[in-house]
């Protein structure tokens, strides 16, 4: 039955469910308790596994041996590295115990007690062992480690050589007639497996075991066809019943039906498994045919799972992709013949491999199977495009087909041509190799289709206003309707994601057939676990508390910088720009000191960080040098505050106001109220205007031209009282006025006010322009006109007179 908890758990891996490793207390035992001898028989065992896996690898021939290998090899090197890290505690125990003893006294000073000697010594004693053992065990993990790349790089030579070679065309003579030496001995071996078979078979049929096997495979059929049919009802039942309406409905059902096949089959299998296996203990060659078996027979459900789910010729109006049901129809048979083909000559592989046929025989059973599937796939697209065509004829209107749809039909078809044409030249392990990586292809695009249609609409269905769970998080969040759809593409995207990554792995690692579920499953915790990033120190195990450090260092950021800028600041500083300053500043070195904590919980040791250094390094003296300059400049204006936040300055002929200074740019607001970005590096560098700097006050001066005639004495009457009645005009320094400038279009006179503030110039000057045109008037005083308007008087006034004389 441990065969099953395999196939179960390649049925989650597949889809994406969770795992939870269960971990066995009673073996792991406790480190802290290992004595010597313990220690020197773990190593002596791993050491003489090591050398067993040596020969071994020097004796095998096929790839499912090295493959078998390889595991052996993954699994002594984590045992080992298990050993070192068990031993670790028991290390710093010694050195904490020798640290409290500390250092041998130098002679002269006073002497210890022998029971303190003693103690020491034999303390030093049994740490030089433990690190010895530990170099040892690292040792063996090397050895381990570099014994899984050479059997790595065997299989790629194997594999290579495999492609490569030419066995002669499927139509030659030399194809259909193996050798006869090579045909007896398959022969020969063919026959002492079935005396195999035979044996497990009637000691399954001896009277004391005859009913139980009878009701064992009564059983099987019974949960791998009515017991398949019968759940498929319940969920359907139950995603009509409880499920919102919409396509929750159908991706849950389509995901369902695959599953329920992959689960009735796995069931089914090891029941068929358990009546013959229960009576005597399987042989060898029975053990490794049975376990090939039961993966073959999971792959074959899982073709034709897909298929069914795809095709969802039970519930048309349910079927997740675009296709009239003509061509489901005319398609319902391709895919259980697929996975009927791939069961019975993977069966016949399968014995292949297991007495080790000759070579003859193999490529000839391989290049049957390879043929017929070929064909197989060769008509999906064939019988698509003529149902599609034969449609069309008769004048119904069928929906457009998906561009991805076209692209798969295509690729299939292009991938089943090279296929044949490959058998036809000779090349048939290629051939094999190509078709058997298009059908894994297809089940894990397929699997990751169903499975991303099914997380998004979870996630819309669980977040949606309109449903029962959305309302409860509506009510109980206390949250709008648009957080529950940022939650719903934020969730989404956290699916996809993870499910891209299983996606990934599967198509790497995996082939139909071979690949196993704990070899995707160790690959995924691999990556999960961080491999490579072990040369940064990072533990894994310090990812969680290095988010969680992340989010409560930005939260306590937040709130103490709302704090200082709403609450504590205001009541002990005046100035709103010393206060911005002094947020922005500690805003920075926060975010600075909040980086260095969370990389520090993530055990990332800065020694290793030395080529980050050097790249930032480049990075700067090229492409970041502006980035720094602005950083750097904008420190120079939060500590120096030549320019602060509130000021009214002008650079570049802009003028406005600053609204705020970060760390690369300051923002400044015009008068139209648009804003203005500004580097800081500018502000430094360039000539700036601040009107508000050390309080200053805004001038407000006005020139205007009189006629020469006019009494100078009057006017600088009328605009002195102009300004002293204006509030804004400030009594010191006093108002004035001055004889600018005597040109030839009169008097230029200017008079000068001062207001509180450079920002109240424009305003002010506009009432006072309104107020001293007003006062000119009643004391019948006229400005004087510019030369053009005389001009242009002068030219009408003579046109009118030529036009009265003619």
């Amino acid at each position: 039955m441990m065969k099953s908890l395999q196939i179960f758990l390649f049925t989650f891996l597949l889809f994406g469910l969770p795992l939870v490793p269960l971990a066995n207390a009673a073996q792991q035992g406790n480190p802290a308790e290992l004595s010597p001898q313990d220690i020197a028989t773990a190593l002596k065992n791993h050491q003489k596994q090591l050398d067993t896996i040596k020969q071994q690898v020097s004796k095998a021939d096929t790839d499912g041996q090295l493959n078998k290998l390889f595991i052996a090899t993954q699994a002594l090197a984590a045992a080992t590295e298990k050993l070192s890290t068990d031993l670790q505690p028991a290390q710093e125990k010694l050195q904490a115990q020798l640290d409290v003893l500390g250092p041998q006294p130098e002679p002269g000073v006073m002497t210890e007690t022998a029971s303190v000697v003693q103690q020491r010594n034999a303390l030093n004693n049994a740490k030089k062992q433990l690190d010895d053992a530990v170099k040892r065990s690292h040792a063996l993990r090397t050895g381990a480690t570099d014994l899984g790349q050479q059997i790595t790089d065997l299989r790629r030579v194997a594999f290579k050589s495999q492609l490569a070679l030419n066995t002669g065309s499927i139509l030659s003579a030399q194809f259909w007639s193996p050798e006869t030496d090579s045909q007896i001995e398959d022969l020969a071996r063919l026959n002492d497996f079935k005396q195999q078979l035979q044996q497990t078979w009637d000691a399954s049929w001896q009277d004391e075991w005859r009913y139980g096997t009878l009701g064992l495979l009564i059983l099987a059929v019974t949960v791998w066809s009515l017991g398949r049919y019968l759940i498929e009802q319940v969920f359907a039942w139950f995603s009509i019943h409880y499920l919102p309406d919409g396509r929750l409905r159908r991706s849950f059902m389509a995901l369902s039906t695959v599953l329920i096949t992959l689960l009735t089959t796995a069931l089914a299998l090891n029941l068929l498994l358990y009546a013959f296996s229960r009576t005597q203990e399987l042989s060898s060659q029975i053990k490794d045919f049975t376990d090939g078996f039961m993966l073959l027979g999971i792959f074959c459900a899982l073709i034709a799972g897909l298929g069914r789910a795809y095709l969802s010729l039970s519930r048309p109006s349910w079927r997740l992709a675009q296709m009239d049901d003509a061509i489901a129809t005319g398609m319902r048979f391709l895919t259980p013949l697929l996975a009927g083909l791939a069961m019975a000559f993977g069966v016949v592989e399968l014995v292949n491999n297991v007495i080790g046929a000759s070579l003859s025989s193999t490529v000839l059973g391989n290049g049957l199977a390879t043929a017929l599937m070929a064909l197989i796939l060769l008509a999906i697209p064939l019988r698509a495009r003529r149902i599609r065509h034969d449609i069309e004829q008769q004048g119904v209107l069928l929906e457009k087909r998906s561009s991805i749809a076209g692209i798969a039909h295509i690729v299939i078809l292009l991938a089943a041509i090279v296929i044949l044409f490959s058998l036809l030249i000779g090349y048939v392990a290629f051939a094999r190799f190509l078709t058997y990586q298009l059908i894994w292809v297809a089940l894990v695009l397929l699997s990751f289709y169903f499975m991303v249609a099914f997380a998004t609409d979870f996630c819309a269905a669980i977040f949606s206003p309109h449903t029962a769970s959305g309302r409860a998080l509506k009510k109980s969040l206390n949250v709008k309707d648009r957080h529950l759809e940022q939650l719903t593409i934020i969730f989404t995207a956290i699916s996809k994601c993870s499910l891209l990554l299983l996606m990934i792995v599967a198509l790497i690692n995996g082939s139909f057939g071979t690949t196993t579920p704990s070899s995707l499953l160790q690959k995924i915790v691999a990556i999960l676990n961080g491999e490579g990033l072990k040369s940064l120190n990072i533990v894994p195990g310090n990812l969680l508390n290095a988010l969680i450090c992340l989010v409560i260092g930005i939260y306590v950021l937040r709130v103490t910088q709302r704090w200082l800028s709403h609450e504590l600041l205001p009541k002990t500083i005046s100035d709103i720009g010393i206060r911005a300053s002094l947020v922005t500043l500690f805003s920075n070195v926060g975010y600075v000191l909040l980086i260095l904590i969370t990389l520090a919980t993530l055990g990332i040791q800065w020694n290793n960080l030395a080529w980050i250094v050097s790249a930032l390094s480049v990075g700067i003296g090229f492409g970041l040098q502006e980035i720094v300059k602005n950083f750097i400049s904008g420190l120079i204006l939060l500590t120096e505050r030549p320019v602060k936040v509130g000021d009214m300055i002008g650079i570049s002929g802009v003028e406005g106001d600053v609204r705020r200074i970060n760390v690369r740019a300051t923002e400044i607001q015009l008068s139209d109220r648009s804003t203005m970005i500004v580097p800081n590096s500018q502000l430094i560098s360039q000539n700036v205007r601040n009107a508000t700097m050390g309080n200053a006050q805004g001038v407000v001066t006005i020139a205007l031209t009189f006629p020469i005639d006019i009494d100078p004495e009057q006017v600088r009457n009328v605009l002195l009282s102009a300004y002293q009645e204006h509030e804004a005009i400030l009594e010191a320094p006093t108002p004035y006025v001055r004889f600018s400038q005597l040109g030839p279009d009169g008097i230029i006179l200017s008079v000068t006010g001062y207001v509180a503030s450079p920002r109240m110039v424009g305003s002010t000057k506009s009432d006072l322009l309104f107020n001293i045109l007003k006062l000119l008037r009643a004391e019948r005083v006229d400005l004087s006109k510019p030369k053009e308007v005389v001009f242009m008087k002068q030219a009408d006034h003579v046109i009118n007179e030529e036009e009265q004389s003619s």
